[in-house]
């Protein structure tokens, strides 16, 4: 424990971790110093004008109290009136914030003037206006007379005060201006102070780490020639240099073992190799063996019609029948996987599959053929192994758990180029059942071909030809060299399966 907590500290990321950490403190700091001066000079900056603002928004208020008085002795409106006392309240307001008091300092006698005289002028205004309520004509002119000497009075020392203040002020403005770019200076010092004494460490820090990984290299590069009698010493540091170091001084030491036993194993695998030989002999002549011992397809095919035979020589029609469509079935698909057939075989295929389980479940699954007039079968081509494996997926996946509800239907017919989304005419089979049916996530998988039947994985696949619906799918876009010839559909579970599968008119007759 003590050691690895020695080697975290004195790792390269350690060091790495602690300059960087210590670069960033001193930059925090600088930035820290130079914002504080920054902020505080702007503020003075902004005390230095605010009593200028002060003083020209109280002019701007008392002109537009002027002009309401005017206004309403003039027109006697209502909304002039309303204006004109809240300029008066706002003036007021104002005037109560400045200096009240007689005291030494010019400025603040020059706010005690005006103070005094805006409420004089707030008076003799109020007058006014009262005399004009009272229609005596004489009185509100005289008054009104009065409130524009007043305001031109209080305008006059508003402009003095203004620029005595504004000349005080630009004197302390240069002062923090100069204040500011002593900062700034300090501020640009600090920064490349900091930078100089980050390149240092840096420079240093990278120096330590390059000098051991430089001698490390060379090395490696010896052992990539395959010069392994390069000398690789091993190092005390306890960084992740000297981690590597030491690694490499025992792969070294390692790959000159492993190549040692190397050379001593070679004899032995001579020697096994003419063992090997000599099996691998006697391994053909198995085989061999093996091979002729498995069972003809033939030999099966030519037993199933002797069966046939015997049976109908013994009177057992429905025998002779069952043998017959069975060597028929395993004929068919021995005889046409992998290659083409007429419309007409697919379909007889399926007749001699569905004969062979009604055999076996005493004729319990219900099949009907729909199959257009207008079309002839036996002159259509498509791929072989396609409506057995259907039909088959809708009898165990469809019907298998009700057979004596469950109907399996298989239909041909034709669809024009003008009745077809494609635009071309086609053969249309479509192989439906009432059965179980499929849920929308079942159908994706199905067409995403990511299995034989998604509609039950766990079901029994003993009995199956092993041919799945990617399968039937993905020969269907190979042989015809297009999409979209495969489709599958279900309302859901319980509402059954309809599967349609497009053979392009202008490739399926000969």
């Amino acid at each position: 424990m003590k050691k690895n907590r020695i080697r975290i500290l004195s790792s390269v990321q350690t060091r790495i971790t602690a300059v960087v950490a210590a670069v960033l403190l001193v930059v925090l700091a600088a930035n820290i110093f130079a914002f504080r001066q920054s902020s505080e000079t702007v503020k003075q900056i902004n005390e230095v004008f605010a009593s200028n603002a002060v003083i020209m928004s109280l002019a701007d208020t008392l002109t537009e109290a002027q002009g309401s008085m005017y206004d309403y002795l003039s027109t006697k409106s209502s909304p002039s009136l309303e204006n004109f006392y809240r300029y008066e309240q706002e003036l007021r307001e104002m005037t109560d914030d400045l200096n009240g008091r007689n005291v030494g300092n010019e400025l603040l006698m020059l706010e005690k003037n005006i103070r005094v005289m805006t409420q004089s002028y707030l008076s003799v205004s109020e007058d006014a206006i009262q005399a004009r309520r009272g229609r005596n004509v004489e009185e509100y002119k005289a008054d009104f007379a009065r409130a524009a000497t007043l305001f031109d009075y209080i305008n006059n020392y508003i402009y003095t005060l203004n620029s005595r203040r504004f000349s005080r002020n630009t004197e302390n403005y240069l002062s923090l201006l100069r204040g500011m770019r002593v900062v700034e200076r300090m501020s640009l010092l600090m920064i490349v102070v900091v930078s100089v004494v980050a390149l240092v460490l840096c420079v240093v820090s990278v120096r330590a780490m390059i000098g051991p990984l430089g001698a490390l290299s060379a090395a490696a590069e010896s052992v990539a020639g395959g010069d392994f009698s390069v000398d690789v010493r091993a190092s005390e540091r306890q960084d992740e240099v000297g981690v590597v170091t030491n690694a490499f001084h025992k792969m070294l030491d390692s790959i000159r073992t492993y190549i040692e036993s190397q050379r001593e194993s070679l004899e032995k695998e001579a020697q096994m190799k003419e063992n090997e030989l000599s099996m691998e002999a006697h391994l053909k002549e198995a085989q061999l063996k093996f091979l002729q011992a498995q069972i003809n397809p033939h030999f099966l095919f030519n037993s199933l019609n002797a069966g046939s035979q015997l049976a109908m020589m013994e009177g057992a029609e429905r025998t002779e029948l069952f043998l017959s469509r069975m060597a028929q079935f395993f004929r068919y698909n021995v005889k046409k996987t992998g290659g083409d057939a007429a419309l007409s075989e697919e379909i007889a295929s399926v007749d001699n599959y569905v004969y062979i389980l009604n055999v076996r479940f005493a004729g319990d699954i219900h099949y009907e053929k729909q199959i257009d007039s207008s079309i002839d079968p036996s002159v259509i081509r498509m791929p072989s192994m396609i409506l057995q494996p259907i039909v088959e997926n809708a009898i165990q996946h469809g019907i298998h758990d009700d057979h004596e509800n469950g109907r399996v239907t298989l239909a041909v017919d034709y669809v024009p180029e003008n009745e077809n989304e494609s635009g071309a005419s086609c053969v249309r089979i479509t192989v439906s059942d009432n059965g179980a049916g499929m849920t929308r996530r079942q159908l994706e998988a199905i067409m995403a071909h990511r299995g034989a039947d998604a509609r039950d994985p766990q079901a029994d696949e003993q009995d199956s030809t092993g041919i799945a619906m990617e399968n039937v799918i993905s020969r269907l876009e190979l042989y015809y060299g297009r999409e979209n010839l495969f489709s599958i559909w279900s309302d859901g579970p319980g509402m059954g399966t309809e599967v349609t599968v497009l053979l392009p008119a202008d490739t399926t007759v000969t």
